[in-house]
């Protein structure tokens, strides 16, 4: 009888146990989830009405020009300076490659004779520079070495009406490298077998006027058409500036080339002369033209005019053109 009521008790203290561990059970599942616990799923922001300054971009269409206050909700993006300053008083001359030896000469007495002007030279081969202009590049004023890209300029409109006038003069002149380690003497020795020479190409001015030389020295009974091929056979390079000619002799890549007088004139160290007969020489022509698209007309009329004048021709003289 005894057993039978330890029996019943223990079961009791079961069943008892059992519906406090049942109810601490369902306490914990109902109980809130500390701040701690598992974080719940954010929502994605909403897109920000505009993009923040600092990274926004602009359209081509809001770019500003020159001058122009930019939006203050835009961040500012810094532009190179220009190149030349573009002021009544400045003048963006584009000039003949023959003209680099005297151009510093020029600009200082250009300054001299107007003070506060200021001369900058964009120095090319002619044709380089006519086609600058015409793909819309900025200048004052127009120096060629050749009436025929003048003559095409004009034609296109380019030039202000009554400033297209002629400047100076240059004929042709082979240069030789100072020690002339081909021990050249004369013209006819150009045509002797391993000789290097060095021309312009025909699109280049002082190109063009070294193949009408040479046309007439073929012609010419001292010289002639077999003198003329091998002549032409010894070149090995032909060049797109008149410097660049001038720049192979210097430096002895080359045994002679067709230059003009005034750079052996302006260069007498570094080489040696062999002068062409005026009979069989061609008289290149430079002109000067003041450009329709300057901002600068007063000053470029002035540069034009310091050109033209005494002071400018005797510089030109001094460095070996030719008056016209």
């Amino acid at each position: 009888m005894q057993q039978k009521s330890t029996m019943r008790t223990l079961i009791l203290i079961g069943i008892v146990c059992s519906l406090l561990i049942a109810t601490a059970f369902i306490a914990g599942c109902t109980s809130s989830t500390p701040a701690t616990a598992t974080p719940s799923a954010t929502a994605a922001p909403a897109a920000p009405s505009s993009t923040p300054a600092a990274v926004q971009t602009v359209a081509p269409a809001e770019v500003q020009t020159p001058g122009a206050t930019a939006p203050a909700t835009v961040a500012a993006t810094s532009t190179p300076a220009p190149v030349y300053t573009y002021s009544e008083g400045n003048v963006v001359a584009y000039t003949a490659a023959s003209l680099s030896g005297v151009s510093p000469k020029l600009a200082e007495g250009f300054e001299a004779m107007y003070p506060g002007h200021k001369v900058v030279f964009n120095l090319a081969g002619t044709q380089a520079l006519k086609t600058q202009i015409q793909n819309g590049a900025y200048a004052d004023v127009f120096i060629s070495a050749s009436q025929k890209y003048t003559t095409e300029l004009t034609s296109g409109g380019y030039f202000v009406s009554g400033t297209i006038k002629p400047l100076t003069s240059n004929y042709v002149i082979v240069i030789l490298p100072k020690d002339n380690p081909a021990g050249i003497k004369s013209l006819s020795d150009l045509a002797d077998p391993g000789i290097k020479i060095a021309m312009a190409d025909n699109s280049v001015p002082v190109g063009t006027a070294t193949a009408g030389v040479m046309a007439k020295m073929a012609k010419d009974s001292g010289y002639g058409a077999a003198w003329n091929t091998s002549v032409y056979s010894n070149v090995v390079t032909y060049e797109t500036s008149e410097p660049a000619v001038a720049s192979k002799v210097a430096i002895g890549e080359v045994d002679a080339g067709f230059v003009y007088e005034s750079t052996y004139n302006a260069g007498q160290e570094k080489y040696i002369a062999l002068s062409i007969p005026k009979t069989l020489n061609y008289l290149q022509t430079y002109q000067i033209a003041v450009l329709k698209e300057s901002t600068s007309k007063g000053a470029a009329a002035d540069f034009e005019t310091f050109m033209l004048s005494a002071n400018g021709q005797q510089i030109l003289k001094d460095y070996g053109f030719r008056p016209i």
